[in-house]
C-alpha cells in the first residue's frame, strides 16, 4: 500500500495533474466539491465502466451564507467549512488517496476574500482548493449523467442547479449514431473529443449566478409566500435571455432534460412519496412536467411551516426547496419535456469519471438503448 500523504511545512495535498504519476492498482481516487452551500466528497474505485464508492462526506456549511449582500465569506461561515475540510482530509488520510480533485465553485468565484480564504485552507487542512471556472463546473457536472442520456434523445439540456449558480448545458445529438449518444456524453471531460469522434454538438451553455441560496436571499424580504416563488421564477427567466436555445424549437419526443442537484432530488423524493431518502430509488428516475408541477404546487399548498415538518423535503432543505422549485419550474415552463431525467450525481462524479479516463483506468459505458 502507499504511504499516508503527508503535509510538510508549506506543502500542501493537491490534486495531481493527468500522467504525473503512476496510479497505483486499484488505488483510490477522490474528488471534492466546495459549493456555496454545501461541501462534498466522494472517494472511489474504478470498477469496469462504473464508480465504486468506499467514501464519502457531505455537510451543509453555507459558505456563501450573506454572500450576495457583502461580497465577502464571513468569518463564521469560513470557519464552519475549514472543519468541514478537516474531516475530509482525515478520510482522505484514512483512504490513502493519492489521485484528487478538489475545487470550488461559485462562492469562491465571486467573494473578493476567496483568496485569502483558500490560503487558509492551506495553512489550516494541508488542502489546497482549486477555484474552477463556470465552464469547466458545467463541462464535469455533463460527464456524470451520461449514462442516463437516452438512445433516441437529439436535443438534451443538462440542469446543474446549485447553491450559488445553476449551469445549463444544450446539445445537439442528432448527429451522433443513436447507440454512442451516451458515450458522447461521457466523453465531454475532452469536449474536442466528443465532438469530434462522436459529432456531439454544444449549442450553447450558460452559467446564470443564481442557486438555490443566491436566489433565497435576494427575495427574502418578501413575506408573501406564493408571491415570493413567482418572483424567483420571474427574475430567473430574466436571466436566460443570452441564451441562444431560449425560444428553439424542438420535438418534444426527442427532447431530455437531465437535472442533477438536491433540488431535483427531492422534487422526485416527495414524488414517490419517500418519508426516507433513497438513492436507488431516485437516481435515473424519469418524470414529466406535469408530475413535476404537481409536486411544485403540493410545496407551496403547504406553505413554510407545512415544508419545514415535511419528511419528504429533510430539515436541511426546506429553506431552499422554493427557490430551486423556482428555477427547476421556469425551465419546464420554457422548454416543456416528456421526459426529465433526475441525477444524483454531479460535479464529483464528473471529476472522478474524468481523472479515471485520463488515466485510462476506467472503460467507456455502453448506452442503453431507451
Amino acid at each position: 500500500m502507499p504511504p499516508s500523504p503527508q503535509v510538510r511545512t508549506g506543502q500542501a495535498l493537491a490534486a495531481q495533474g493527468p500522467g504525473r504519476e503512476t496510479v497505483p492498482e486499484g488505488g483510490p481516487y477522490a474528488a471534492l466539491d466546495l459549493g456555496t452551500n454545501s461541501c462534498r466528497m466522494l472517494v472511489a474505485k474504478p470498477d469496469g465502466a462504473q464508480l465504486r464508492i468506499i467514501d464519502s462526506f457531505s455537510k451543509p456549511v453555507q459558505l456563501g451564507a450573506g454572500l450576495e449582500g457583502s461580497g465577502m465569506l464571513s468569518r463564521s461561515a469560513m470557519e464552519r467549512t475549514i472543519h468541514a475540510l478537516r474531516v475530509c482530509r482525515r478520510k482522505l488520510d484514512d483512504n490513502r488517496v493519492r489521485k484528487m480533485r478538489l475545487v470550488a465553485t461559485e462562492a469562491c468565484r465571486r467573494a473578493r476574500n476567496a483568496d485569502m480564504f483558500i490560503k487558509k485552507v492551506v495553512r489550516e487542512t494541508g488542502l489546497a482548493l482549486e477555484v474552477i471556472s463556470a465552464e469547466e463546473e458545467a463541462r464535469l457536472a455533463v460527464v456524470s449523467c451520461g449514462p442516463l442520456v437516452r438512445a433516441k434523445t437529439e436535443q438534451l439540456l443538462v440542469v446543474d442547479i446549485g447553491g450559488g449558480s445553476t449551469e445549463l448545458v444544450w446539445f445537439d445529438l442528432s448527429g451522433v449514431d443513436p447507440d454512442m449518444r451516451s458515450e458522447a456524453i461521457l466523453a465531454m471531460h475532452n469536449r474536442r473529443m466528443a465532438e469530434g469522434a462522436f459529432g456531439a454538438e454544444i449549442v450553447d451553455w450558460i452559467s446564470v449566478p443564481l442557486g438555490v441560496a443566491t436566489l433565497r436571499d435576494r427575495f427574502i424580504d418578501v413575506e408573501d409566500d406564493t408571491g415570493r416563488f413567482a418572483l424567483m421564477s420571474w427574475y430567473f427567466e430574466e436571466k436566460l435571455d443570452g441564451f441562444l436555445p431560449y425560444e428553439r424549437a424542438h420535438s418534444p419526443e426527442q427532447f431530455q432534460i437531465v437535472g442533477t442537484s438536491g433540488t431535483v432530488t427531492t422534487v422526485a423524493a416527495s414524488h414517490l412519496g419517500l418519508r426516507r431518502y433513497d438513492r436507488s430509488a431516485v437516481d435515473g428516475l424519469e418524470l414529466s412536467t406535469p408530475q413535476i408541477d404537481a409536486v411544485i404546487r403540493e410545496y407551496l399548498r403547504l406553505g413554510p411551516e407545512g415544508r419545514r415538518h415535511d419528511p419528504r423535503i429533510g430539515r436541511d432543505r426546506h429553506v431552499l426547496i422554493m427557490s430551486g422549485a423556482a428555477i427547476l419550474q421556469t425551465l419546464l415552463r420554457i422548454w416543456p419535456t416528456e421526459v426529465l431525467s433526475v441525477a444524483d450525481r454531479g460535479l464529483r462524479e464528473g471529476l472522478l469519471y474524468a481523472q479515471m479516463s485520463k488515466d485510462g483506468v476506467i472503460g467507456g459505458p455502453r448506452p442503453e438503448d431507451a
